[in-house]
């Protein structure tokens, strides 16, 4: 379990920031995300949460701060910690011109699963996401919920320890957002450490341990989980900080 200072968690980001043209995207964030749990980060567009998402997986290089994966800093993983960590960001995977089951497979192969068990896994992915319709359909020709649905189960194929979905349901029909409810509850089930971006208050409300609130490039506070009428939690505290530092548009 990874630890930093005293605090646990599968990720650990410390005094975290990045800026572009000047602007600062992300502002000394603090995040720790346990095995276990469900971390879900919520804010309005533009407040920050892909890039601090690319920043936690290296995709990014902070300004200031650090990040540590499964223990390890994020500067110095390589293929033995990147094999225990699952992702889907920004986008949805996945080779067009390959089927389902093909672009599963070479998520197996890039997550350098065992050859004798891959067979198994795939099939188990198609099930859980409820693919079998489209597993000989070419990537391309999915619909977007589908496609979505094809890159968490490559996100998740190989049984992540850590877990970044960013907006994983924002494509999603309701059958489809209670199989990703039910993928992010077997993963903190078997003890991974899950962290999901989401514009749906209501919905990762149901799911989350821990619900953050970025705004502005900062974590500001957070949402009891299961609490009522979030959506109006949710903007007084936005008012509330943009009235503290003089942001309230008139």
């Amino acid at each position: 379990m990874a630890q930093v200072d005293g605090i646990a968690g599968g990720i650990v980001a410390t005094g975290l920031s990045r800026s572009f043209d000047g602007d600062r995207a992300v502002d000394r964030v603090d995040l720790v995300v346990e095995h276990g749990q469900i971390h879900a980060l919520v804010g309005l567009n533009g407040a920050g949460k892909t890039t601090l998402m690319r920043l936690l997986l290296g995709m990014l290089v902070p300004e200031a701060g650090s990040v540590m994966i499964l223990g390890v800093p994020v500067a110095r993983t390589g293929r033995s910690v990147w094999g225990r960590v699952g992702h889907m960001i920004d986008t949805t995977s996945g080779y067009p011109e390959l089927t389902v089951a093909e672009n599963l497979r070479c998520a197996a192969l890039l997550k350098r699963m065992e050859p004798a068990t891959t067979s198994q896994t795939i099939a188990r992915s198609i099930a859980d996401l409820r693919l079998d319709r489209w597993v000989d359909r070419r990537a391309g020709a999915l619909s977007s919920g589908n496609r979505q649905r094809l890159g968490l189960a490559g996100a998740l194929i190989n049984r992540p320890e850590v877990v970044v979905l960013d907006e994983p349901t924002a494509a999603l029909d309701p059958a489809g957002v209670l199989l990703v409810r039910a993928a992010l509850r077997e993963a903190a089930g078997r003890g991974a450490a899950v962290l999901v971006s989401s514009h749906h208050l209501d919905e990762i409300s149901r799911v989350a341990d821990t619900i953050s609130v970025m705004h502005r490039g900062r974590i500001v506070g957070n949402l009891p989980p299961g609490g009522v009428d979030l959506e109006r939690a949710f903007f007084d505290l936005l008012l509330q900080i943009d009235d503290r530092d003089g942001h309230r548009e008139s």
